[in-house]
């Protein structure tokens, strides 16, 4: 009795499957004049990007956290220096507007490394406030901007 209840249910799902199957072979088509503009107003950027040495915190803070926790190093960012901007807003101006900056930071092993990141609008967490996406040359472990953090660059 049970073996027969399993195969009428693996029938029901089948037929269940070929059903929406077929459903699905119609044409698509555009939207309704309602579908097109029921609350899809689309981003709206004002291209208002903080500055290069607001995100500086941010990057010491992220650089430390991600070297003590996934790489079990003592590595921190203690300063940096030649913070600049490289670029506002590069491609067309459709895009999420961000700002590309370099500059040197200086690690607690002495040695100063390149850091290139930027700063995008909208970009931090559920997409309230500025986000920092960055990469410190040579520490860059997972190869997330290699080849020498130019994913990193504009």
């Amino acid at each position: 009795m049970r073996a027969l209840s399993s195969l009428t249910s693996l029938r029901f799902a089948a037929l269940l499957g070929l059903m929406l199957g077929a459903l699905s072979l119609n044409e698509a088509r555009a939207g309704n004049p309602l579908e097109l503009n029921f609350w899809l107003s689309g981003p709206r950027y004002d291209g208002n990007v903080a500055d290069c040495d607001k995100a500086l915190p941010t990057i010491a803070n992220q650089f430390w956290e991600k070297e003590s926790s996934f790489w079990n190093s003592s590595l921190k960012i203690t300063g940096f220096a030649a913070v600049r901007e490289t670029a506002f807003r590069p491609w067309q101006s459709d895009n999420i507007p961000r700002r590309y900056c370099t500059g040197e930071a200086m690690l607690n092993d002495g040695k100063m490394r390149k850091v290139h990141f930027s700063i995008i609008e909208d970009g931090g967490f559920a997409g309230y406030g500025n986000g920092v996406e960055w990469c410190v040359v040579g520490l860059d472990r997972n190869w997330a901007y290699n080849p020498a953090c130019r994913a990193a660059k504009p």
